[in-house]
């Protein structure tokens, strides 16, 4: 399900979306769809949308008792060890049935997150242009663990590091993309990105005083348009 919320900062929209729907920071993910820093005479402004696999969560603030509740919730959402061997079996079938050989091992374990590091070979193939393959894989294996009966549980897949070099590369493109609006006055929207690459643009230049960011698109991937705001 998907909710959007509005407020002054980043951190005070996912307090309100958590306050509002009931849950807990780890039973959802977050899109920055909008960042607009204050200044003087003008208040600041960012906008998100909140993805969660909670049914029908409650838009009103955890009752008593909810921290007992959140603990009991996450040890739910633990996966046992033959959960997780079932999940790592799957991805290594998945990886096979594509025709290349792989080895699925545990990257690392979080609150309603576990990470799958994939070996193999052929990882430029898995990962594919801009990630997409592995971004693809890694919805199957979240659909699988969603019929085992893990639907807060978030899989990320994993393979020669590319995770955290895309990221790098990312927060490099930002900045200098926002000194290029900078230098022109002029807008630019950036590739398409899915949710979690488009908050790290949002997030890198939400400090940056004349600059503001905003996603355009629909569906998964949408692009980031940066702007130029001048000095305030």
């Amino acid at each position: 399900m998907e909710y959007e919320f509005e407020a002054r900062t980043e951190e005070e929209a996912i307090e309100l979306a958590a306050q509002e729907l009931g849950l807990s920071r780890d039973q959802f993910d977050v899109e920055i769809i909008e960042s607009q820093r204050g200044g003087f005479l003008k208040k600041g402004k960012t906008r998100i949308k909140i993805y969660t696999n909670e049914a029908e969560p409650s838009r009103a603030a955890a009752p008593a008792g909810a921290a007992g509740s959140a603990s009991a919730n996450s040890a739910r959402n633990r996966p046992a060890d033959d959960v997780e061997e079932k999940i790592l079996e799957f991805t290594r079938g998945l990886v096979e049935r594509m025709g290349y050989a792989c080895k699925a091992t545990i990257l690392f374990r979080e609150d309603h997150k576990l990470g799958i590091r994939i070996d193999s070979s052929s990882a430029a193939i898995l990962i594919g242009k801009k990630g997409k393959n592995l971004d693809a894989l890694q919805l199957l294996v979240n659909v699988y663990a969603s019929q085992l009966g893990y639907n807060s549980l978030r899989v990320i897949l994993d393979t020669e590091n590319y995770r955290i070099r895309r990221e790098e590369s990312i927060v490099k493109m930002a900045y200098e993309t926002a000194e290029q609006v900078r230098r022109s006055r002029n807008s630019v929207l950036l590739e398409a990105m899915n949710p979690f690459e488009r908050r790290i643009v949002h997030t890198t230049l939400n400090d940056i005083v004349d600059i503001e960011t905003k996603s355009e698109g629909e569906g998964l991937y949408k692009q980031v348009r940066v702007m130029f705001r001048g000095r305030i």
